[in-house]
């Protein structure tokens, strides 16, 4: 028995060395694993990004089973998806894994994103990691908006009338770039086919290539941690970081029961709350798309509303369509907004945390609103808290350099 262990163990080396000879397998495994050191001080906001990736492999699973049911065309989509839910073995459970991580993915986005402004990692040295992350929620709206359209309920159809129809706000271009985005004169069966060429090759290969980018920008300048200490400063005789440990073994298995905890409550929205009271699958998506009956309220789903309350907000349509793409990209801006030199907010002055928290509380206000029909009332707190949004950026560069912040530690604390 000990023989063919050992000839076994030989073998595995031996091909492990061929293909160490024709490619870096254990040069990268030591890179972005084994040897990767991380801050030993990751706490629960660390969860989010490995989760993220998760989320990302399920949308890619579930996605290419789906499209071998899916009729892409507006005389067969709407039926296709009742096919897949009543007819196809387990259909229903891989339509409602997809339409359910199409939420999730956006909720660990955004807690990944609300860590990111917890500790100031788009901060130096961390700029271009930041902006590779923006790019992939960029990439990831837009997936998911092309998405929205293709199981051709009213929601769907309406909801594409309506965003498309934005950019006829543009002047000059507007019209046409409307048009040429629909592919036809209104929404069609011509726009269903090209959203669904983009949603199913063009973006998730946008969506990966984005995504390998991020994780090698992440390795190259390392990770941030709960105090904003650069842990490269500090190493020992073997230039290994004192306050560093591999990933391997020990955020791998954190991030383990990391998954086991996410899909715990991932399963149990799928088994038992898929719709999530019309805000993952809204109520008028199960009735098929009619181009001459308009829903009561036409409200996109939850994770796009907070910026589309701000486009209702302001009375001009062009005016509203630039303050909502300002919305979504003035993110990108937050390295060189942000004067503090502390990243954490352990160590930040009250100005930032007062100006975090009211942020914060704008965007879910900002959200709730966006799925409210339009009132005299709900109009003017859009606006209020609109003001309250934009004015955490633009005044970022006032308040963070007169923030009374804290001194931070040399090194990692517990």
């Amino acid at each position: 028995m000990a023989d063919i262990e050992q000839k076994v163990v030989k073998g595995l080396t031996g091909l492990r060395d061929w293909v160490d000879n024709r490619f870096p397998l254990t040069k990268s495994w030591n890179e972005h694993l084994a040897k990767y050191y991380a801050p030993k001080n990751f706490n629960f906001w660390y969860f989010f990004g490995s989760l993220a990736l998760l989320v990302l492999v399920i949308q890619i699973l579930t996605g290419i089973w789906l499209t071998m049911n899916f009729n892409p065309s507006a005389e067969g989509a709407f039926a296709s998806v009742e096919y897949i839910m009543r007819d196809v073995s387990w259909g229903w459970f891989i339509r409602y894994m997809h339409s359910t991580g199409a939420s999730a993915f956006f909720v660990v986005i955004f807690l990944h994103m609300f860590r990111t402004l917890l500790y100031g990692s788009y901060k130096k040295p961390r700029e271009l990691l930041w902006l590779s992350g923006m790019a992939i929620y960029l990439v990831i709206m837009g997936e998911a908006f092309f998405g929205y359209l293709l199981p051709w309920g009213q929601m769907s159809y309406w909801g594409a009338q309506v965003i498309i129809s934005l950019f006829g706000a543009l002047p000059v271009i507007g019209p046409d770039l409307a048009e040429w985005i629909r592919g036809d004169f209104v929404v069609s069966g011509v726009t269903l086919n090209r959203f669904f060429s983009l949603h199913v090759i063009a973006f998730p290969l946008l969506i990966l290539g984005l995504v390998g980018f991020h994780i090698l920008a992440l390795h190259e300048v390392g990770s941030n941690n709960p105090d904003g200490v650069e842990i490269k400063k500090n190493k020992n005789a073997e230039g290994i970081p004192l306050d560093g440990i591999p990933f391997h073994p020990y955020y791998t298995v954190k991030d383990i029961f990391g998954v086991a905890v996410f899909l715990f409550f991932f399963f149990a929205v799928v088994f038992f709350a898929p719709e999530m009271g019309g805000y993952f699958l809204e109520h008028a998506n199960f009735t098929p798309a009619d181009p001459f009956t308009t829903p009561t309220h036409i409200a996109p789903v939850w994770y796009f509303t907070p910026f589309y309350a701000i486009l209702r907000a302001i009375p001009d349509k062009l005016g509203g369509v630039i303050a909502m793409g300002l919305a979504v990209n003035i993110f990108l801006l937050l390295p060189w907004l942000d004067r503090s030199p502390v990243k954490s907010i352990r160590y930040r002055g009250m100005n930032y945390r007062i100006a975090l928290t009211a942020f914060v509380i704008s965007f879910f206000v900002l959200g709730w609103l966006g799925m409210q029909g339009v009132t005299p009332l709900y109009t003017w707190m859009a606006r209020f808290f609109s003001v309250i949004y934009f004015s955490f950026f633009l005044l970022m560069p006032f308040y963070t350099a007169m923030d009374n912040d804290k001194a931070v530690p040399d090194r990692v604390t517990d």
